[in-house]
């Protein structure tokens, strides 16, 4: 896996261009897979790396991990292997005697065991585990074909407690991950593509999520939402190496994907089979009902008032996990004024707590989401609770907000609808007002109603006239709680389509997001009405933020992503950053909403 700094090795320098796997294979089991596209391959251990290339570009920027911040995982080996102790890919424990692995692991040659307990193979013995079985999915064919997963059972117990074990997900947890989110990924694969010298100690990385269908396309057999998760940087900035497959990518404490393949340059994203679908719930059936149990947070009741200068309280309840732990209590999103108090503040899991809510006086009226955080050694929880001061009012609550279909297309003089559509957030429902914003000239947008309550739907209707010129156009529905604002984006082509003022379209998705100081988002870019190659450019973008664009020149049918990072001094607001195209005497622009939040 890539390498940030360690004091006895060097980073690692991207290289080469093809599709590979992520485990350590012999060169007749890397054989690419041919294609009308890239040349597809695993991250298995043996795979030969292409020469170095441009050494100051490209560097893997992985950093030193320890078993004790991912207790799961687990050094698979073969012998023959070219490896140090034979090393060739990177497991998950699930079970008392169950490792979760890539498929595609089980084609290597030589006998197969795996060793648990260390943070460096070269360093100590730990535990031989011997390999009583090997259980691919049914479905798997080739790597790049999706259902890249596979169940080993051992002969002797994993010495791991089963409040360690990795929590999987299943098609029970969709929606644990969306595009954006960082994904911790970790693996005793190559630092090097040299793997010079050979280090087979643990290696961690975290990983954006992105929209794989768009961007992760061209490669071997091509990226398949359903059964893979896209993640990382078109340039390989740093990312995953040989003996990474298999591995973890984990998120809100979900182990959600398993190292499959790259294109063989490493100067591209990684690929992930995906468990939060019928791939999670096969590992499931296959393990069994030997998932360890977490444990449960409630506040009982979930709403409460206080007036300024007095207090009051509700009961946080736990239920016991697999076995007893000590639960630290805390709580977030409090207004000014207002102090919260657990009476303990700490717990075992299957105690309860008090929670008490005091405003001081002059505090003012408003209604806020506090979120009550419940966290263990080896999970955290969360809960809602809805908190009024006074006569309540104020912020508003939070929500989510999209429309469906997000794209529709209406000829001048006529009019067309999408539903708008909104989610709870928080636990607590939320008023909604609806606007509408970038219409084209001469069109109405009529929302029917126009205030919904979170969890509803409503209707927009766009209505044009016969003088409305044709073209693409991005429509922000916006909705407004209290001072909570959130937008979604609804494309609109009028007629048979046409350009934009300007001749470019330059399409954000997504078009806003909030990030917090110390964080990254990583909106995708596409231009259309180009007949040659495009420079993109920002402005607007505030103090404390930079943002860089990759590649700052695209041509064709190529995307560029936005990356957009905010240091600690990022000061707290909501921002315009305009992304503008120019190319071939055109030029075009859309605008991102960036939200910075407070530390």
């Amino acid at each position: 896996m890539f390498r940030n700094k360690r004091s006895t090795r060097a980073a690692a320098v991207v290289m080469g261009v093809a599709l590979t796997a992520l485990a350590a294979v012999t060169v007749a089991n890397a054989a690419p897979i041919e294609t009308g596209n890239r040349t597809a391959a695993t991250f298995e251990g043996d795979t030969p790396s292409p020469p170095p290339g441009d050494a100051s570009a490209f560097i893997y920027k992985g950093q030193d991990a320890t078993l004790s911040e991912y207790p799961p995982v687990i050094a698979a080996l073969r012998a023959g292997g070219v490896r140090p102790k034979g090393q060739s890919c990177t497991g998950s424990v699930v079970g008392k005697r169950s490792i979760v692995i890539a498929a595609h692991c089980n084609g290597l040659e030589g006998t197969k065991t795996f060793n648990y307990g260390l943070d460096d193979l070269n360093v100590g013995t730990g535990t031989t585990l011997t390999v009583k079985s090997y259980e691919v999915h049914p479905r798997y064919v080739n790597f790049d074909q999706g259902y890249d997963v596979a169940v080993v059972t051992t002969n002797e117990d994993i010495p791991l407690s089963p409040d360690k074990w990795a929590k999987f997900a299943t098609s029970a947890d969709a929606g644990v991950w969306k595009i954006g989110d960082q994904g911790l990924s970790l693996g005793y694969g190559k630092k090097t593509h040299e793997d010079s010298p050979a280090d087979v100690s643990l290696d961690k990385q975290s990983f954006p999520i992105v929209d794989g269908a768009s961007v992760c396309q061209g490669v071997g057999a091509g990226f398949k939402a359903a059964t893979m998760i896209c993640a990382g940087y078109p340039d390989g900035r740093t990312t995953i190496l040989p003996g990474d497959s298999g591995g973890p990518l984990v998120v809100n404490g979900k182990l959600v994907g398993l190292a499959s393949w790259s294109r063989s340059d490493f100067k591209w994203y990684g690929i992930w089979s995906r468990l939060d679908n019928d791939m999670g719930d096969w590992v499931k059936e296959k393990v069994g009902t030997t998932q360890p149990a977490e444990f449960g947070l409630a506040v009982n009741p979930t709403s409460v008032r206080v007036e300024a200068g007095s207090s009051n309280s509700v009961a946080v309840n736990t239920t016991a996990g697999a076995s007893p732990e000590d639960v630290a209590l805390s709580a977030s999103g409090l207004p000014s004024g207002v102090e919260a108090v657990f009476q303990p503040g700490s717990i075992k899991t299957g105690e309860g707590a008090k929670l008490s809510f005091s405003a001081a006086a002059g505090t003012p009226d408003g209604t806020y989401t506090v979120t009550v955080t419940g966290k263990t050694a080896s999970a955290t929880k969360q809960a809602p609770v809805s908190l009024t001061v006074g006569k309540g009012g104020g912020p508003g609550g939070e929500f989510g907000l999209g429309v469906s279909p997000a794209a529709v297309k209406v000829d001048p003089g006529k009019s067309v609808s999408t539903n708008v559509t909104s989610e709870v957030v928080g636990g607590a429902s939320a008023e909604i007002t609806l606007s509408a914003s970038g219409l084209p000239s001469g069109a109405e947008a009529v929302f029917q109603p126009s205030t919904i309550t979170s969890g509803r739907t409503g209707k927009l209707t766009i209505t044009t006239t016969a003088s409305t010129p044709k073209g693409e156009y991005r429509v922000t529905v916006t909705g407004t709680s209290g001072s909570v604002s959130k937008q979604a984006v609804l494309t609109v082509t009028v007629g048979d389509g046409g350009q934009q003022p300007g001749g470019l379209t330059v399409a954000l998705s997504p078009a806003s997001g909030s990030i917090q100081p110390g964080g990254a988002l990583f909106p995708n870019i596409r231009v259309t009405g180009a007949t040659g190659s495009v420079t993109l450019s920002t402005s607007g973008v505030p103090a404390g933020v930079t943002a860089q664009l990759v590649p700052a020149t695209i041509s064709g049918n190529q995307s560029s992503m936005l990356f957009l990072n905010a240091s600690f001094s990022a000061a707290p607001g909501t921002y315009k950053i305009r992304v503008t195209a120019t190319g071939g005497g055109k030029s075009g622009f859309a605008d991102y909403t960036l939200t910075v939040g407070s530390r």
